[in-house]
């Protein structure tokens, strides 16, 4: 199949199925493409390609930020969770036992 990367044409293959992703992925880099275009103009093919790798390995590890970002704050809400959990449990053991006394 074809994709386009600012404004040039290739052919890739991928496994039957794949193609739609592929598009999008095409589009994707494309667009970071025509916005190096945009900066830097139309130059050399490799140095344009540098420059959209980097853009995408810069979005890619900001995302991974997040995503460990989130984690992190996950972990701290399921801690906190097990903590009302355990205090839930307590306070109803000795609401259970104060029953059982009386």
């Amino acid at each position: 199949m074809d994709i386009s990367i600012g404004g040039r044409r290739y052919q890739v293959a991928c496994r039957d199925g794949e193609e739609a992703r592929l598009e999008t992925l095409g589009r994707l880099v494309d667009a970071r493409a025509t916005d190096v275009i945009r900066a830097i103009g139309k130059g050399e093919q490799g140095r344009e390609l540098l420059m959209v790798a980097l853009l995408l390995a810069d979005e890619l590890d900001e995302a991974r930020g997040i995503v460990t970002e989130l984690h992190a704050q996950e972990v701290g809400r399921t801690a906190a969770i097990a903590r009302c959990a355990e205090r839930i449990d307590a306070l109803a053991a000795k609401l259970e036992n104060g029953e059982q006394n009386a």
